[in-house]
């Protein structure tokens, strides 16, 4: 298992969506620092749990015995602060439902969120997330799977940040600046 994108993975991947490296590395840079796991001598993928997320797909079933995994709207306070809390929520969570949690969370390089499983060319979510502790080429493999289609391909062929941003992180992306930290990574990633 390898916990860095391999060059030919990048290659590949670049050609067969038609689109420059610098674009895919550029959105590995924004979303998890370029890395998809915990540092040594962990192996997990990073994870970031989503106690709103649990929350509609449980039915909020679980609001009141698990107010810190399970609550109706986005709240960043309930975030853990590391990498290793994140996956003690992510396990609390899977004790009291195993795939609703695995889909509340987003996983790897390109924090794709569980629920998205399908569009990654998986049939459940907890193949979804093997593969995402496979290896770094499959958390590639994943992601690409997803943004190969409108209007994620076509953004990142014409480097148009703002619709990528708005696609894939949500129609608040400019509070984050979002556009603009793509925008930069790429920059980072030509030189």
């Amino acid at each position: 298992m390898s916990l860095i994108i391999s060059d030919q993975a990048w290659a590949a991947s670049a050609r067969n969506l038609g689109v420059e490296v610098a674009c895919l590395q550029a959105v590995a840079s924004v979303e998890s620092a370029g890395t998809g796991f915990l540092p040594p001598p962990s192996n997990e993928p990073k994870v970031l749990f989503e106690g709103h997320i649990f929350h509609r797909l449980t039915s909020g079933h679980f609001d009141a015995t698990a107010p810190d995994l399970s609550y109706p709207h986005w709240d960043k306070s309930k975030y853990a602060g590391s990498l290793e809390g994140e996956w003690a929520r992510l396990n609390a969570a899977m004790a009291l439902d195993h795939d609703a949690a695995l889909e509340s969370a987003s996983w790897g390089t390109f924090q794709l969120m569980g629920f998205n499983y399908p569009a990654c060319g998986f049939s459940t979510v907890r193949d979804f997330a093997e593969a995402h502790r496979a290896g770094a080429d499959e958390q590639l493999a994943a992601f690409v799977q997803f943004i190969d289609r409108p209007p994620f391909r076509d953004a990142l062929r014409t480097k148009d940040w703002a619709v990528f941003a708005a696609a894939y992180n949500g129609p608040d992306y400019a509070k984050n600046q979002y556009n603009i930290r793509l925008a930069t990574a790429y920059s980072q990633h030509c030189e």
